[in-house]
């Protein structure tokens, strides 16, 4: 193992965006170089909040001097998550595209941040049209929620059955789709070209911020590690339902990522089964 790359928001206070994937990732025992697209003082969902974008071009800095140090060819996946601007998705892309060219067995594994189901688009139009067109045809790995898997495959997801039809839409090796609804449960799936893995997880109330984030990194985090697709999503979506269920059960409006970090690799296991052709 040598490094993660990971471009994405970062909270001062919270679990959130590249606070929540590196401690994950490395609680998993990897390194995470994280470059950061913006910096908060908390999730803006909390209501008050400071801090500003990151300007691209220091973005592009922290980068370049990676590569000067020769860290970039011993990149073993580039993670990426919320952009707040087309010229960011620019330079993720460009990362992404240079960790390849030097390290060719490097995945990529791109959450499309757009927004969500119950907000909508929540990032500037730029960066919701460059996304797709920027970082979707180079991704090894697609990791939308349900506002995104609609949006980017133009259909309409319902249920597990309707999911797997729009990740089909993807040129990607691998979909994971989060947040579907099926039946009265929580689907999280797993989709590839011939086959389609899903786990059921039970509504919880008040779940707090960062739950697609840490769903993304950990199931890089266990693909990396040599885990096959359906027991990543096994593994990385128990952990988080066991994360989730802790932090609302104790009121807290944050994922007890620290508190609770057993549960990244010690949760009990949720049923992983294949979804019918």
């Amino acid at each position: 193992m040598h490094g993660i790359l990971s471009l994405q928001s970062e909270m001062v206070y919270g679990h959130v965006g590249n606070s929540a994937a590196r401690f994950a990732l490395q609680r998993m025992g990897f390194e995470v170089w994280s470059v950061p697209t913006v910096l908060y003082s908390n999730h803006p969902g909390h209501g008050d909040f400071g801090g500003e974008n990151i300007p691209a071009k220091e973005m592009a800095k922290l980068i370049d001097a990676l590569d000067r140090q020769g860290h970039l060819a011993r990149c073993d996946a580039v993670l990426t998550g919320y952009a707040r601007t087309a010229e960011q998705v620019a330079v993720m892309a460009d990362a992404v595209t240079r960790v390849k060219a030097q390290s060719p067995k490097a995945v990529f594994s791109c959450d499309p941040v757009l927004g969500d189901t119950h907000t909508g688009v929540y990032v500037p139009l730029d960066v919701a049209d460059s996304l797709p067109k920027e970082l979707a045809p180079l991704a090894d790995i697609m990791m939308p929620n349900l506002f995104e898997l609609e949006t980017l495959s133009g259909k309409e997801v319902t249920d597990a059955a309707s999911a797997v039809r729009a990740a089909h839409t993807f040129s990607c090796p691998v979909v994971v789709a989060t947040s579907i609804p099926q039946a009265d449960k929580l689907a999280t799936l797993a989709v590839t070209p011939a086959d389609a893995w899903m786990v059921l997880s039970d509504w919880v109330e008040n779940a707090p911020h960062g739950v697609g984030d840490l769903t993304s990194a950990l199931f890089l985090g266990h693909r990396l590690k040599g885990a096959d697709i359906p027991d990543a999503l096994q593994h990385s979506v128990s952990s988080v339902f066991a994360l989730v269920k802790a932090s609302a059960d104790a009121g807290s409006n944050e994922l007890l990522l620290i508190e609770r970090q057993e549960l990244i690799e010690k949760a009990p296991m949720l049923e992983v089964t294949e979804v019918a052709k």
